[in-house]
């Protein structure tokens, strides 16, 4: 995908954001997230409460920033560098359950974090929605031609099944660590992995009705047409 290289100005507000969602997630994982004030985490990131609101409208959300930063980029990405053999479907619910359930090591003690919290899972589960805009730009660059308002409305149907998905995950997985004296504990010992099933599980199903419609959206590939007209 193509991009453009930021302003200094832009560049700034990025850093700081960074360094509110470091320092939020920091405090939360050392003194516990109900145990963190908007102001501390303003003070460690070296930035006056206001500015702070100016990027988030709670602790919550600087908390979840700091493991979600990125993801729709990096799945709008991962939809455009699919191999051109790969169908429209298959590329955007790859992408997507991988960004979403592979968080990699320095993720797993946040999310666990998460899990365990019943605000940060309603502010997580809503992240899902944010990722429509980037995945848009991609649909119509992979396909080099499809409709932008297809595209968009497409892109609004992934988001809502991948955080219906996530919300139906949550839930199971708040269910059975407060029914567990372990606590985080347990949660490390079973992994990403609740009783009602596994999150990629959970989110290929919430996303597998899509994959008629985004097929049925893209332009016809003139490699497949020009190997059809061959096998004729």
């Amino acid at each position: 995908m193509t991009t453009r290289r930021p302003g200094l100005r832009e560049r700034k507000k990025q850093a700081t954001r960074e360094a509110l969602r470091v320092a939020a997630l920091r405090l939360a994982l050392e003194q516990g997230p109900e145990n963190v004030r908007v102001d501390d985490i303003a003070e460690a990131a070296g930035v006056s409460p206001r500015t702070y609101n100016n990027y988030f409208s709670s602790r919550e959300q600087a908390i979840v920033a700091a493991v979600t930063a990125d993801r729709e980029s990096r799945i709008a990405a991962a939809v455009t560098a699919r191999p051109a053999g790969v169908s429209l479907s298959e590329a955007v619910i790859d992408a997507v359950v991988e960004q979403f359930t592979d968080p990699g090591d320095e993720a797993r003690d946040a999310l666990l974090m998460i899990t365990t919290s019943p605000a940060l899972r309603e502010t997580y589960a809503e992240t899902a929605g944010s990722l429509a805009g980037p995945l848009a730009e991609a649909l119509v660059e992979r396909t080099g031609g499809m409709d932008r308002l297809a595209a968009e409305v497409l892109a609004a149907c992934v988001g809502t099944a991948a955080k219906l998905a996530l919300q139906s995950w949550l839930s199971s997985v708040g269910a059975s660590f407060g029914a567990s004296a372990g606590g985080l504990e347990s949660a490390s010992a079973g992994g990403l992995v609740v009783p009602s099933g596994s999150l990629p599980d959970l989110m290929r199903a919430a996303l597998s009705p899509l994959a008629p419609a985004l097929d049925a959206a893209a332009p016809a590939s003139p490699v497949l047409e020009q190997s059809e007209g061959d096998r004729e």
